[in-house]
């Protein structure tokens, strides 16, 4: 793999710490700036409204930038926003820090897997793209538990400044390693917003809701889930939490390795085992080791669909992948934000902390339901002789200069 993708990855560690490690500081935040914790949450809903937002938009103000200099500009945005994090003076001006430094987020995994996947043969682009995503999962077992840590024992503005570091590192590895790929010839914004009209884009990004959404419709829940149903100790949190992550970057190579050879086989055997394990999760939580283990393949289910994912937006938004892929990104965000939502529904209406679990199976398949529909209607379409709608969005001598 190009080294290039090394300068990649570091830059998702310091994206996936930044967005996860407030999580574990959201009393210390609360406790300085005098508010309440239910308040200091809005540094999480907010950064996660960010991502939404700020994929399609970033990425559209990026069109007439090459895709280097649009990453390199992102990574200065996120340091910008973690370094006013880091300074802020009142609650309010760490929200804006948050929400800055999240409108890097979606755009710069959306314009990165574009470029992983351009730096590789056709037939190893997912494991390429799994290579950018290793390290949001090494984040989770890494940078989260070590910037929790650092923020509790040396105040957690070391923590948002350590993150900031961690943005430069990953600034100068773009700048020094990611080659200066040309974008393709023909291809304008209108093609970009085309690609929306292909069915097969919007089912890959509803998959991405439903079927990444399963997972935290459980995993948002799991500190009550384990403390009052497992019996675990408060502090057992975190290494539940490591073991996720330990999951989630398991199944993150597993699902790029396999995606390049069966994509769609491994959508269909990752979601429905996602199902399972979730429903299975709902007995598990009453078993401390079971737990555990249950935690560990939810993370690991669960992030095996991300690559594949991601890739079959590329593919099917082929010519003018880099708007849909950033906002497949935002997609993830979106089914977090679901989930989650509808998780605390089910609890507040007395069903138990166990219940999301069921919320989550429910999710993960509808997600397998709409991977089913996507594949069937590729088939005919593809027994017809049919182009979908979207994805030849270049036309005329655009699209031959685009596939050249």
């Amino acid at each position: 793999m190009p080294l290039a993708l090394l300068a990649l990855a570091i830059g998702a560690f310091g994206i996936g710490t930044t967005e996860f490690v407030i999580m574990g500081l959201l009393p210390e935040v609360a406790s300085d700036f005098d508010v309440s914790i239910p308040t200091a949450g809005y540094l999480v809903s907010g950064y996660a409204l960010g991502v939404m937002l700020g994929a399609p938009l970033m990425t559209l103000l990026g069109t007439k930038v090459s895709r280097k200099r649009m990453l390199m500009l992102l990574m200065g945005l996120f340091i910008a926003g973690n370094l006013l994090s880091a300074l802020a003076p009142a609650f309010s001006v760490m929200l804006i820090g948050r929400v800055v430094a999240s409108l890097a987020h979606g755009a710069f995994f959306g314009i990165g897997s574009v470029v992983a996947a351009d730096l590789v043969a056709p037939h190893k682009k997912a494991g390429a793209i799994s290579m950018m995503f290793t390290g949001l999962t090494v984040a989770n077992v890494v940078g989260v538990p070590a910037g929790t840590l650092i923020g509790q024992f040396a105040g957690w503005r070391v923590t948002f400044c350590a993150v900031a570091a961690l943005g430069v590192l990953g600034l100068a590895g773009v700048a020094k390693l990611v080659p200066d790929l040309s974008r393709p010839e023909g291809v304008r914004l209108r093609h970009e917003i085309a690609a929306f009209k292909n069915v097969q884009v919007l089912l890959a990004m509803a998959m991405t809701v439903l079927g990444f959404g399963g997972v935290f419709a459980a995993i948002t829940y799991i500190a009550p889930m384990m403390t009052h149903v497992a019996g675990f100790a408060g502090g057992s949190v975190t290494w539940l939490l490591v073991l996720f992550g330990l999951g989630m970057s398991a199944g993150n190579l597993v699902g790029g390795r396999f995606a390049d050879r069966a994509l769609m086989p491994l959508l269909y055997v990752a979601l429905a085992a996602l199902a399972a394990v979730l429903a299975l999760f709902t007995l598990a939580a009453h078993d401390q080791i079971a737990s555990a283990v249950t935690v560990f393949f939810i993370g690991a289910f669960g992030f095996a669909t991300v690559p594949p994912l991601q890739k079959r937006v590329l593919d099917q938004a082929h010519g003018a992948p880099t708007l849909a892929s950033a906002v497949n990104i935002g997609a993830f965000n979106l089914g977090n934000a679901l989930s989650a939502w509808l998780g605390g529904i089910v609890i507040a209406a007395g069903f138990g902390y166990t219940a999301p679990n069921w919320v989550g199976a429910m999710l993960a398949v509808a997600a397998l339901v709409l991977a089913l529909v996507s594949a069937g209607l590729e088939r005919r379409d593809s027994a017809s002789g049919k182009v979908v709608a979207g994805s030849g969005s270049v036309p005329g001598g655009e699209r031959a200069a685009v596939q050249s």
